[in-house]
């Protein structure tokens, strides 16, 4: 079940569809499948995203070569009409997000909270740049959102 909605996804995307025209809780299938991360064209790490539930979640499992892993669980809430992502990673950091799909693109705002107590704005962006490219790019803020910073600009690129 979950390859026909990927199919479709798929399609609805090559035909120019907008994101408007395809249903909420598909706005974010463009970003499943197997991919290597890569920063300043050097590839960092492997993320494997799949549908769990009927396709109804998107699990995240993620793994960069020095160690460092972390998963998140990714689904669209009915309720808010939002889109919400939670990620924990290995070292205790954990990150809520809430978001939407506009202008080409999975935009979320949240809060980190780090393993020694600190909290952390984020923003957090995927562009879907094509069957084959997704940018994760990601600002943080460190003083309650007077300033903001780069946390990361990543490139997914499809494992084939």
């Amino acid at each position: 079940m979950s390859r026909i909605i990927y199919a479709i996804a798929l399609m609805a995307y090559f035909f120019g569809l907008k994101a408007q025209e395809i249903k909420p809780e598909r706005q974010f299938d463009f970003w499943v499948g197997e991919w290597d991360v890569t920063d300043s064209g050097q590839v960092i790490a492997t993320s494997i995203e799949q549908f769990l539930e009927d396709s109804s979640i998107i699990m995240e499992n993620y793994s960069q070569k020095d160690g460092y892993t972390g998963k998140s669980i990714n689904f669209y809430d009915r309720y808010l009409k939002k889109w919400r992502q939670t990620w924990v990673d290995r070292v205790g950091n954990v990150s809520e997000f809430t978001g939407e799909y506009r202008d080409g693109a999975m935009v979320f705002e949240g809060e980190s909270h780090r393993a020694n107590g600190k909290k952390i704005l984020r923003k957090m962006i995927f562009y879907n740049l094509g069957y084959d490219k997704i940018r994760q790019y990601s600002e943080m803020s460190l003083d309650n959102g007077k300033t903001w910073q780069i946390a990361y600009d990543f490139i997914y690129v499809r494992k084939r």
